[in-house]
């Protein structure tokens, strides 16, 4: 509990993921959610395996290793808290979070396409009822990130985009959908343009 000391009074956003690989999208949304929501710090959540998801990832080590060599930022720390707390949901990664920081506000950062399924999540509903979730999304998916169950669900909730940096101070359930240039490379074309191989190579 010492260590989580130093965290109290933070408003600290949560991004996970398998980062299989991490890479440029995601350094980039970061500095963006920090910068935009209002935030002291952002985590990467680096998880052992996605539920959603049949493949498994690489070793979790090596895409630590990747997380930390790409993001280089003072206000961002790469976490296996998953990992070590056992967790295999992201409701139940919250609860554990929160329990053991108490005093740190924490914010869920996602993209718009995980806004698109969020209602498949296991308790999502209570997600949205323990932390503030932050949206970030190209213009593009503006029209079905407005028409996914959860945002229609919690419209009541939304927080628009001018007053984004608010964000940080609400009290769940609360939302915001921003937009913000992004690029087009994610860790699933890394992979498969061989950029990215799960087993240690040397390369």
């Amino acid at each position: 509990m010492n260590g989580a000391r130093k965290y109290r009074n933070m408003t600290v956003g949560l991004l996970g993921g398998s980062f299989d690989p991490p890479h440029a999208g995601h350094v980039h949304i970061t500095r963006e959610a920090l910068k935009r929501f209002g935030l002291d710090q952002v985590w990467w959540l680096v998880s052992p395996g996605n539920p959603l998801k049949e493949d498994a990832p690489a070793r979790l080590e090596r895409r630590m290793a990747a997380a930390h060599a790409i993001m280089q930022h003072p206000r961002v720390r790469i976490s296996d808290f998953e990992a070590r707390a056992g967790t295999r949901y992201t409701a139940q990664t919250i609860v554990e979070l929160q329990a053991t920081y108490p005093g740190v506000r924490f914010v869920w950062l996602m993209g718009a396409d995980n806004l698109n399924q969020f209602h498949k999540w296991k308790d999502w509903r209570e997600i949205m009822a323990r932390v503030p979730v932050g949206i970030l999304a190209r213009p593009k998916e503006r029209t079905r990130a407005r028409t996914a169950r959860a945002a229609r669900v919690f419209r009541a909730a939304r927080i628009e985009a001018p007053q984004s940096h608010l964000l940080a101070r609400m009290s769940a359930p609360a939302w915001c959908f921003l937009n913000v240039p992004m690029s087009d490379q994610s860790s699933t074309k890394l992979r498969r343009s061989g950029q990215w191989i799960k087993e240690d190579t040397g390369t």
